[in-house]
């Protein structure tokens, strides 16, 4: 039986930073993820995707921000059960709880964090007769790493963030770009769109809108997209691979048996302090659900903050939460 403060269900970017949020709070944190690794769809989808908005960093790798956090979070020394899926909630007689995986492991804590991003999820695919016949051979539904693409042709195809933003990294790789949508405007962030638009009149990108997949063609091997465009006509090109980006199809998995208020896939949280309707059960990140949300990681990180400070009841029943500077080394600190 492992034994801590904090069991965090998920651990991505914002589970990641709850556990530096639990540590200056001397609040011990396990971590729980269904992937081999940390960074959740950070290290599994993108590690190499650019992101733009996390404070103080004007251009941050995704991968590179999940190593920044684990060496935050490192004088916490938090552990970790990750390759395994929590199956159980088990609530015990003095309302803290056993957490069980698929593997049986068991996880004694007093609150639970249920940080778990998007939960089991898999990308959306479009409706393509032989999709699966080049999968692997040049249809790619995530970019691990960008040297693939080097010197080759690439068609993307979507109108979101992700499409966006690898539309512009790529553009300084493959031979040419391609960045197909079904829309004549995009769905993500306005500077990025503005840039896309910008190296498309530069002539350093195609950018094809109100089209749509069609056809796949190659021997064995992706040689060809065929699109067809708002007047119903096809436009065939040469391609080496194809990156369909249309978003993540979530799926909760047994989180939603737990009793938790669910709406549309997301768990809805009270915004005093992200708790949900069980008690010592909180949600954080992109998991959760209230009006106005915005799934962006600083939200999450936000959401950390104010969540601990409430946690800290349950962990320190008979204790107030206060802060008090003292001087360390003639440094300043709680």
């Amino acid at each position: 039986m492992i034994s801590t403060d904090i069991c965090i269900i998920g651990a991505g970017p914002v589970g990641l930073f709850a556990v530096f949020e639990a540590g200056l709070l001397k609040m011990r944190c396990h971590l729980v993820d269904y992937l081999p690794q940390v960074g959740g769809q950070l290290s599994e989808i993108y590690p190499q995707k650019p992101i733009y908005d996390i404070p103080g960093y004007p251009e941050i790798k995704a991968q590179e921000l999940v190593d920044n956090l684990m060496e935050q979070i490192k004088p916490f020394q938090p552990t970790f059960t990750l390759g395994e899926r929590v199956e159980h909630l088990n609530k015990q007689a003095d309302g803290s709880y056993i957490v069980v995986t698929n593997e049986n492991t068991q996880i004694h804590a007093k609150v639970i964090v249920i940080a778990g991003g998007l939960g089991v999820f898999e990308p959306r695919k479009p409706a393509l007769e032989k999709l699966d016949h080049f999968e692997g051979k040049g249809v790619a539904y995530m970019v691990k790493n960008p040297e693939t693409f080097r010197n080759k042709k690439v068609v993307l195809a979507g109108g979101g963030d992700s499409a966006l933003d690898w539309t512009i990294y790529l553009a300084n790789v493959a031979e040419r770009v391609t960045l197909v949508h079904r829309n004549e405007t995009f769905r993500g962030a306005p500077d990025s769109a503005a840039k896309v638009f910008d190296l498309a009149n530069n002539g350093k990108i195609d950018l094809i809108l109100s089209a749509n997949l069609k056809e796949l063609g190659g021997n064995g091997k992706l040689s060809s997209v065929t699109l067809e465009g708002k007047n119903k006509e096809e436009i065939v090109i040469d391609a080496d691979y194809l990156i369909p980006l249309f978003g993540l199809s979530p799926k909760l998995g047994p989180i939603a048996d737990w009793g938790l208020s669910i709406d549309k896939n997301a768990i809805e949280v009270d915004t005093r302090d992200y708790s949900t309707g069980v008690e010592r059960i909180y949600a954080i990140g992109d998991i959760n659900t209230y009006p106005g949300k915005l799934k962006l990681i600083l939200c999450g990180f936000h959401e950390a903050a104010i969540m601990m400070h409430s946690a800290f009841k349950y962990v320190y029943p008979d204790q107030k939460l206060s802060f008090k500077y003292t001087t360390v080394n003639g440094v300043n600190a709680f």
